[in-house]
Parts: C-alpha cells; sequence; structure tokens
C-alpha cells in the first residue's frame, strides 16, 4: 500500500453555499470501501464570511493542515487559477479549475467537470446523434458541457444564453480550440430547436430553488436527446417533459459523480470504483 494512505487522506471543498453538497460523502465512502481513512471538509465562504479574494489564506490554510487536494465551485473556480502553480491542458482551455492538488509543495490545477460529463454522456447517451445540438447556458457549466460534447466529436454546436456576449464568447473560445467544427449563437429558440438532433440544458433553471422549464415545452420532440446538468433534483421538470414527449434523456447525477470519480483519482492517486459511487450518489441523491 502506499504509505502516504496509511495516514488519514484529507480534502476539501471550496465554494459558497455549498452546504448540501454530496462530494464529501462520495469521497469518504468511497476512500472507506478502499480500506483507508478519508476526512472531507466543506469550506463555505457563506458559513465563514470569506469571498474569493480570501483565496490565498485559505489554500494556505489547507496546505498547512495536510489536505491532499480541494476541489473548487462556484464562485472561485476562475480566480483560484492566480493562485496555483501550473494547470492541465483542459484545465488551461476551459479557463476553469474545479480540482486543486496539492502535491510536493506545489499547487497543480485540473478540470475534471468536462470529462465527468464526457463519461455521463458516453455511457448514458451511448447512440446520442452527435450532429448537431443546442446547449442552453454559456458559463461555467456550458464551458465544461460545450468542451465535452466537441471531444466526444459533435459536429454543430448552437449556444443559447440570455446573456448574447457569453454566448459569443463560448463559442469564440471552442471555436479557436475546434476549428473544425462549426459553433455558432443561437437566437431565436424555435428555430434553432428544428435544426438539432439534441439539448444540453447548462443553467441553474429546474434546481430546487429554480423551479421551471429552461424553454417551452413544445420545442421539444421525440427526435431530440435531452441532456441536463442540474441534479438536485434528479428529475428536473425538463426531464420529466422531455420524456413524456418520447426524448431520450439523461440526468445531471452521471456529471456529479464522475466529476467526483476524477477528483478522487487526482487526490488519491488510486482508482476508485465509479459504479459503486454512482450507486451510492443514487442513494443520497433520491
Amino acid at each position: 500500500m502506499n504509505e502516504t494512505l496509511l495516514k488519514p487522506m484529507k480534502a476539501g471543498l471550496i465554494g459558497s453555499g455549498i452546504q448540501a453538497s454530496l462530494t464529501p460523502a462520495m469521497h469518504m465512502r468511497e476512500g472507506e470501501a478502499q480500506g483507508f481513512s478519508y476526512e472531507y471538509e466543506l469550506i463555505d465562504l457563506s458559513q465563514i464570511g470569506a469571498t474569493p479574494e480570501d483565496l490565498p489564506r485559505l489554500l494556505d490554510e489547507a496546505e498547512a493542515r495536510g489536505l491532499s487536494g480541494l476541489n473548487i465551485t462556484y464562485p472561485c473556480k476562475q480566480s483560484v487559477i492566480a493562485f496555483l502553480d501550473d494547470l492541465s491542458p483542459q484545465a488551461r482551455d476551459l479557463g476553469a479549475v474545479n480540482t486543486v492538488v496539492l502535491r510536493d509543495g506545489k499547487r497543480h490545477g485540473h478540470n475534471t467537470d468536462w470529462w465527468g460529463f464526457a463519461e455521463s454522456f458516453r455511457e448514458g447517451l451511448p447512440h446520442a446523434d452527435l450532429s448537431s445540438a443546442l446547449q442552453l447556458g454559456a458559463g461555467g457549466a456550458g464551458a465544461a458541457t460545450a468542451y465535452a460534447l466537441l471531444s466526444l466529436g459533435l459536429r454543430s454546436l448552437l449556444i443559447f444564453d440570455r446573456e448574447t456576449e457569453r454566448a459569443a464568447s463560448l463559442a469564440q473560445t471552442m471555436t479557436a480550440l475546434f476549428p473544425d467544427t462549426v459553433i455558432e449563437v443561437a437566437h431565436d429558440l424555435g428555430a434553432a430547436m428544428q435544426a438539432v438532433a439534441g439539448l444540453v440544458h447548462a443553467t441553474p433553471t429546474g434546481m430546487a430553488k429554480y423551479p421551471g422549464l429552461p424553454l417551452p415545452a413544445d420545442l421539444l420532440s421525440p427526435r431530440h436527446w435531452v441532456a441536463e446538468v442540474v441534479y438536485f433534483p434528479l428529475e428536473t421538470a425538463l426531464l420529466r417533459e422531455a420524456r413524456r414527449r418520447g426524448c431520450q434523456t439523461l440526468d445531471g447525477g452521471g456529471m456529479a459523480v464522475y466529476q467526483a470519480v476524477g477528483a478522487f483519482r487526482l487526490f488519491t492517486r488510486r482508482e476508485p470504483d465509479a459504479a459503486r459511487m454512482l450507486v451510492h450518489f443514487n442513494t443520497l441523491a433520491r
């Protein structure tokens, strides 16, 4: 056994309003299943009266307490980059970090969000038509899902966001990374849905605190596949309506689990059992 794992593993999550996160339970349960002690703490900015400006202090404190890594979530995924020693190619491409490995006095930034969505999509919608898709949302989650789908071979992507400039910025970034793919801003949801094979939803709409549909239900047709990033609740209004209309669907649980799988691997240098973590997640989320 790796001697570093004889001591309790320590990791944490930095973000705001994260008390309901299932990430600590997933990490600690997988550590227990693999036979080692794993402590995972929440560093909730909203609970300790901190802001992203406190990241240098919080990172120093995490290193001093012997944490092996930190997951990073809203609102710190971009701002944390300034305090890291290096970035994985994907984190650099996306300009966002959700996983920081603390090792040998260095801080290494990674992004497992995109990989989490890609793995979930491969597993949950293995026969999806990747000729074209519409994505709702161009924020941090949208950058990860766009990168994932384009990495999987999506040939045409339309991006819609209420902030048109944000959609245009993401389209420009992805075009630079995937120059052989058609990536454009969508302005008319109805026309866009008629033109595409699938829909990716990457906004907060549908979360327990933001209920509702992100687009008119009558734009969904049986020929569409629909992929969701929201996982609390697992069955959002969008997924419920899409299934009712005969669409193939993918809930947000897989992305949540696989990003944790990737982070666990980076923190512990051990191979997690993804199927076991998914089962555990489903018992927590339902």
